[in-house]
């Protein structure tokens, strides 16, 4: 799960060390990238200055016991790679290919938080990301981890306590994806990208299997950015780690020297009203 950071205010070097179907708890079992920190930060935008094409994505929970109703409260926790395939907290890892070192993008992230955080659900169940559209490393496709936590709570900035009871990972269509790493700063990361169909996670079920339906901000574009929801249908009173559960895709490998560790399978659609505000 994700460690216990607070916001200290390290800087970045001292820190070194989406709308589809809806997808029931449960998924792929995985073995990639840990969420690093326990109590991680509660926060729309995630980016810290990463630079990358703007993403926004609208994520409702709903709680498939009763009827789809909206789980007000729950916590969303998602992380996913910068632009050249770099984790916070891993920033040495070899995202595969070849990528200028993660220190060279130029941005001030924190390397032990950026592209990481948490929303709370508000009545409606819906919570609001800001962030980049994710790179990629090798030998997964691209991809966003996505954990949805229920009975904890917010407090000084972060969210403590609580059960997981949806682990998952979201993807991205193949052909915006070679869109989009043909734009800077992505196209930087070169080397062979593994496509949906090659991905040992994602399980080619679609929307089902987590797959999400992008809105372009601006069609002649891409450089504008993207629009993305999910839903994700959970039993709250159930807890779900992703481990040995159901689904295709075997591991999914991170790059050489990252930690392993049982993240996300995926889930889409929306079941909420388009007037509804996020939390901030």
């Amino acid at each position: 799960m994700t460690g216990n950071h607070r916001n200290s205010g390290l800087t970045r070097r001292r820190a070194l060390a989406v709308t589809g179907g809806t997808v029931a708890a449960g998924g792929l079992a995985v073995t990639g990238y840990q969420s690093a920190f326990d109590g991680a930060l509660v926060r729309k935008d995630i980016t810290e200055g990463k630079s990358g094409v703007p993403l926004t994505l609208r994520l409702t929970v709903v709680d498939a016991t009763d009827g789809c109703t909206p789980v007000k409260g729950a916590a969303v926790e998602i992380w996913h790679c910068d632009a050249w395939g770099y984790y916070s907290g891993y920033t040495t890892a070899d995202p595969g290919g070849s990528a200028p070192p993660e220190s060279e993008d130029g941005s001030t992230a924190n390397d032990a938080t950026y592209l990481r955080g948490y929303q709370i659900a508000n009545a409606n169940g819906v919570v609001r990301f800001e962030t980049i559209f994710p790179g990629w490393y090798t030998p997964r496709t691209c991809h966003i981890h996505v954990k949805v936590h229920t009975g904890g709570e917010k407090e000084d900035g972060t969210y403590e306590g609580g059960k997981v009871s949806y682990t998952g990972q979201l993807f991205f269509d193949d052909t915006v994806a070679e869109v989009i790493f043909a734009l800077q700063p992505y196209s930087r990361h070169s080397g062979s990208y593994t496509t949906l169909g090659n991905d040992m996670v994602y399980d080619g079920g679609g929307a089902s299997g987590g797959l999400l339906t992008l809105k372009a901000v601006h069609k002649a574009d891409p450089s504008k950015g993207y629009k993305g929801s999910v839903t994700f249908a959970i039993d709250p009173d159930a807890e779900n780690t992703g481990a040995g559960s159901g689904g295709g895709g075997g591991g999914g490998t991170p790059p050489s020297g990252a930690p392993t560790g049982t993240p996300p399978s995926g889930a889409p659609s929306e079941n909420a009203s388009p007037s509804a505000s996020a939390s901030s």
